[in-house]
């Protein structure tokens, strides 16, 4: 027997398609001499430092760093999970060969191998390599298999990373924790390769746009009259203005001496040239895209983006992979169009005249086999639902998909652009028209409001100048000069903050480093040098919300006292982005055979020793506010969690012999019982201070 292993359901009901066919079984297709199980994504999570030692369970410095060298891995906590996974080990011991059908890239590779190895697979293992469900794909890729062996570096690069965001994460993570503690802070100072840099992208924008001072200059603008035809144009500063770094002119009398000169004297068109323009529509959606125009649209949370997504493929099976990173399709989906268009009409009514309008044969710029990574784009299915029974998001979010869809089978837009340069009183003003001559796919989104694809940035006004010819005279009715201002760069929003994720690579000051980010995306479009993936951009952004990292301050999102201090306790190191590049040029390495697994982990232990011994050295920098002890005068610390037992309040100088402990009352420390606190007397003997009034 053979056996597939695919990395989703959807995978596995593709290549028993492949196969000729098959009868569906409790956790996999029975297709005769072979048989077809699936994954639910990973099957088995690392192994938690409490699982190697109990007395981890508990956060002591003394124990830090810990270094759970080889690592392992159990089954996922989720109760499905591990019921498919017995069934995959079930299936792997009577097999006689086996076919990998993980995704193409790192994570699908170690998702199969590292099941492979928890079984301790011995049998031959093939590789298939599928990114696309497509059935003539899967055909294709089904006769093209290669030795499961060739890809053993792309396991271990995966894996590298998966154990060094561990290590890194809960050793500094505690690490950070139990010296900010000591100084009576109350919560987790979570620290993480990507985590970490996202807050200092927001921490940085807060105190760029805080200390920004305006420098003024100023604009001359003109509004010209050439028979009927009347448009703005801005004044071209010449080489004897004086102007500042950025060439605008920053002389207000000079500024106003001009736009007196010119007004209502004759002017002369110089040169007018009219190009024609065509703009493709919007690629189809990948995660991330569709997050940020969910959020800009419809004021959802990445998150929620996301878990809707998912319902709207496993459940309602609506729509294809959501987790995506790609925004291409491959060229055998094209075939897909009719299907898929007709699915969408009677799923969607709002969309039906547009599926209709919509011309199958014509062939986007989407649909390029080449640049469809381990998963092509998020769009719609040829399955039907009743639109009514989805919830209103679902609803939002699944004619998001459906119009990006249907806009690659609309025309493109076309419109005409003019340049116009004028002279008058021997000063030049420039201007640039745009003209819509065929509206195109744009007509799917003339409602949306805020979309940077419909913008015609080079245009000054949308008047038709197309009958503008060198020579032409006319007049400058009026020009004023105006005082602008350089604004501070804005604070984030969701939007722009997810869409900087893409782009990180910008903020590293190492110039070899950055070009090595912008180079690990350079087979990604939309990506270019980002840090994190579209499967966990989402989650940890919502741990920097739920650990109180990050707020929203009406639409933007700005750092809390905590999130800045954290900025500033931590070394460059943890909160720039440097570390992932260093991190891929070292996989990538890995993947290549040209470096060992193990020594990046050595050598990232060392600089995670390097960093704990800073701590345990130098503390934390770190301005918290904390009751003190009315018995020693260190900081209290809230301690337990919400059950039964609820949260009481204990000193920090716990260990150096302070045993004061109170209850808690709404966060705050309280004592009930004035008894509790004399239970035990001052070492030296004199008498214990005043509780604080917080206190009772």
């Amino acid at each position: 027997m053979q056996l597939f292993i695919a990395e989703k359901p959807e995978l596995a009901k593709a290549i028993v398609a492949g196969l000729g066919g098959g009868q569906r079984r409790e956790g996999y297709y029975d297709c005769g001499a072979n048989c077809v199980t699936w994954c639910y994504g990973h099957m088995l999570k690392l192994l938690n430092p409490e699982d190697y030692d109990v007395r981890y369970r508990k956060w002591t410095m003394d124990d830090l760093p810990i270094i759970n060298i080889p690592w392992h891995r159990k089954p996922a906590d989720d109760a499905g999970r591990q019921a498919q996974l017995k069934t995959i080990i079930r299936l792997l011991k009577t097999a006689n060969s086996v076919v990998h059908a993980g995704d193409p890239d790192e994570e699908g590779q170690l998702l199969v191998d590292e099941i492979l190895a928890y079984a301790e697979c011995r049998v031959p293992v093939q590789r298939l390599l599928i990114n696309d469900n497509n059935i003539k794909v899967v055909r294709r890729q089904l006769g093209a298999m290669r030795d499961n062996r060739d890809f053993a570096g792309l396991s271990a690069a995966a894996d590298a990373r998966s154990a060094g965001d561990q290590l890194y994460g809960f050793n500094l993570t505690r690490g950070y924790t139990l010296a900010a503690r000591a100084k009576g802070y109350q919560g987790i100072v979570s620290v993480g390769r990507v985590q970490t840099p996202i807050l200092g992208l927001v921490v940085r924008r807060c105190k760029e746009n805080a200390a920004h001072r305006p420098v003024f200059y100023y604009e001359v603008q003109g509004t010209f009259a050439f028979g009927d035809i009347r448009f703005p144009a801005r004044y071209k500063c010449a080489d004897e203005d004086p102007v500042d770094d950025e060439g605008r002119p920053n002389n207000l009398e000079h500024a106003t001496r001009i736009a007196e000169r010119v007004s209502g004297q004759p002017a002369k068109i110089l040169a007018a040239a009219t190009r024609q323009s065509e703009t493709a529509p919007p690629l189809p959606y990948n995660l991330l895209k569709l997050q940020i125009d969910a959020s800009r649209k419809l004021e959802l949370k990445p998150h929620e983006v996301k878990a809707i997504t998912q319902t709207l493929r496993e459940k309602h099976r609506l729509i294809t992979y959501n987790r995506s990173d790609c925004e291409y399709l491959s060229e055998e989906q094209h075939e897909d169009a009719p299907a898929v268009l007709a699915a969408v009409a009677k799923t969607a009514p709002l969309l039906g005249i547009a599926a209709g309008r919509a011309e199958p044969a014509l062939r986007s710029r989407a649909f390029n086999s080449s640049k469809v990574s381990a998963h092509h784009a998020i769009i719609p299915t040829d399955a039907m639902a009743d639109f009514a029974a989805l919830t209103d998001d679902e609803q939002n979010i699944y004619l998001l998909i459906a119009r990006a869809y249907i806009a690659q089978f609309w025309p493109k837009h076309r419109s005409d652009l003019t340049e116009v340069l004028v002279e008058v009183a021997g000063h030049r003003f420039a201007t640039t028209s745009a003209v819509t001559t065929a509206l195109g796919w744009k007509g799917l989104y003339k409602n949306d409001a805020g979309n940077e694809a419909l913008r015609d940035s080079a245009a000054d006004t949308h008047e038709d100048l197309r009958i503008l010819a060198a020579a032409r005279t006319g007049a400058c009715l009026s020009a004023i000069a105006e005082r602008a201002q350089t604004r501070p760069p804005a604070l984030y929003t969701m939007p722009s903050l997810l869409s900087d994720l893409t782009s990180v690579a910008k903020y590293i000051r190492d110039n070899r480093l950055r070009r090595v980010l912008v180079e690990k995306d350079s087979s990604k479009e939309g990506e270019h040098g980002g840090i994190g993936t579209p499967a966990t951009r989402d989650a940890i952004i919502k741990t920097l919300f739920d650990r109180g990292y990050l707020a929203e301050q009406g639409q933007s999102i700005i750092a809390t006292p905590a999130g800045a201090e954290l900025y500033d306790a931590l070394p460059d190191a943890a909160k720039y982005p440097d570390m992932t590049a260093i991190w891929h040029e070292q996989q990538k390495a890995i993947s290549a055979g040209a470096y060992d697994m193990r020594s990046f982990i050595r050598q990232l232990v060392e600089h995670i020793a390097e960093e704990i011994a800073a701590i345990k050295q130098n503390g934390v920098k770190m301005q918290v506010s904390a009751p003190s002890c009315p018995s020693c005068g260190e900081p209290l610390r809230r301690i337990g969690k919400k059950d039964k037992k609820g949260f009481f309040w204990g000193c920090s100088g716990f260990a150096d012999g302070c045993a004061f402990t109170c209850g808690d009352k709404a966060g705050q420390p309280y004592r009930a019982s004035p008894s509790r606190g004399r239970r035990r007397r001052r070492p030296d003997g004199r008498k214990r201070p005043a509780l604080p009034s917080a206190m009772g």
